[in-house]
Formats: structure tokens, C-alpha cells, sequence
């Protein structure tokens, strides 16, 4: 079933969408996402402690030199700020203040897949508590892969909170550990990717939003 967003094929005629289930890749709401995102969101869609961990995350990674934050908005978790950061995000006043973001572009992945970017454009590529929303995932890792420089890290971090309307249904309908399995999945069919990790980086012991995180290296 084709979405109604999308402006390319089909993505199901793709052969490596061939294992998920009819309608894993629907929403709720099958409006233009420009729409849903029209409006600034200036506030924090995880709590402090996830906050925390996303950060000490990314220092553990060390990640700089130039790095690409996809769906991004007016806050990119960095302890220490990189280099060069490019935000990618739907809305314009939220990517306009991100004050870690050295440039930004409004860009709307579910309506055009394909990066903005040059070939092996950056060290780092990172997606903060997004990925539940992309319609055609696959094509946006391979995107990924392409503008990634060899031994680049795409980082992929996300709890159990979301916009539920426009959550893909599959991520909806699963659990935590569903949703590692998701996204490791999508490492699995595109790439190649080298030591693709998933981890709970924070502690199930304290109250709170959980942070998982999986990652994977450009060959």
C-alpha cells in the first residue's frame, strides 16, 4: 500500500520490504507530516534523565568533526557541541533555534527519502528519538550509507514516548524490545554495516523514560 506522502514508487516493491507485515508502515494520521509540523514544538520530548543519557552517549561515541542530525528540531543533546553540526528537521523555527546546530535544512524524508548531501559528506550521522516516524526507512539508511565517510557511525536513540498518530504502526504495536528488533532490522537490509550494537543506556532501576540506543559503522 502505497503512502500517501510519498512522491517516488511504491517502497513496497522493493524486495527488502518483503518481510514486514501489510500496514507496518502506516500512521493514524495519513496527512502531509508539513502539516502535522507546521507549528514550533519548543519543548523536550524525553524526560531529563533520558536527556542525560543521550548526551553521555554521544560523548562516549566521540563524535565530531561534521556530523548530520536527522529529524532534528531546536535541540540536538550534544554535551559538547561538534565541530560542524547540520540539523535536518520539518520545521524552520525550530531548526532556526538549535544554538549546537552550525547549519540546518528543512527537509521532509518521509516525502523524499534522498539526502540533501554529497557523497561521504560526514563523520557521524545521529537520529534522536525519530525513527518511529519514518515511512520509508530503507531508503533513508541507504541514504545514510551514502553520505556517511568509511568507519562513520549512524546512532539511533528513542524511548517509549512518541506523537502516536504519526508513529508507524508497526513501532505502535510493539514493545521496547520490538522496537530494537525494528530498527536493528533496518540495519540488517541496508548498509553494509559493521558491529551494529543495541543497548539500554539507562538504568531499569530508576524511574523514569527509558534511552536505547542501537548503532552500526559504515564499511
Amino acid at each position: 500500500m502505497a503512502n500517501e506522502e510519498s512522491t517516488d514508487s511504491d517502497p513496497f516493491k522493493d524486495p527488502r520490504y518483503a518481510g514486514f507485515p501489510s500496514g507496518f508502515f502506516d500512521r493514524v494520521d495519513q496527512s502531509p507530516d508539513q502539516t502535522f509540523y507546521s507549528e514550533p514544538r519548543i519543548v523536550t520530548h524525553i524526560d531529563p534523565g533520558a536527556i542525560a543519557a543521550v548526551g553521555a552517549f554521544y560523548q562516549e561515541l566521540n563524535l565530531g568533526g561534521s556530523v548530520l542530525d536527522i529529524m532534528s528540531s531546536w535541540v540536538s543533546h550534544f554535551v559538547n557541541a561538534p565541530n560542524n553540526l547540520v540539523a535536518l528537521g520539518m520545521n524552520a523555527t525550530e531548526l532556526a533555534e538549535n544554538k549546537q546546530a552550525t547549519s540546518w535544512v528543512q527537509h521532509d524524508l518521509n516525502l523524499d527519502p534522498k539526502l540533501p548531501f554529497e557523497n561521504e559528506s560526514f563523520d557521524s550521522v545521529v537520529c534522536c528519538v525519530s525513527i518511529d516516524y519514518l515511512v520509508r526507512p530503507l531508503e533513508v539508511f541507504d541514504e545514510i550509507h551514502r553520505c556517511l565517510k568509511s568507519g562513520g557511525v549512524f546512532a539511533n536513540t528513542f524511548s517509549n514516548r512518541c506523537f502516536p498518530t504519526k508513529a508507524i504502526r508497526g513501532w505502535s504495536q510493539t514493545d521496547d524490545r520490538g522496537h530494537v528488533s525494528i530498527v536493528g532490522e533496518y540495519y540488517r537490509l541496508t548498509g553494509p554495516w559493521n558491529n551494529v550494537r543495541a543497548e539500554l543506556r539507562t538504568s531499569p532501576s530508576v524511574p523514569g523514560d527509558p534511552l536505547f540506543a542501537v548503532w552500526g559503522f559504515k564499511n
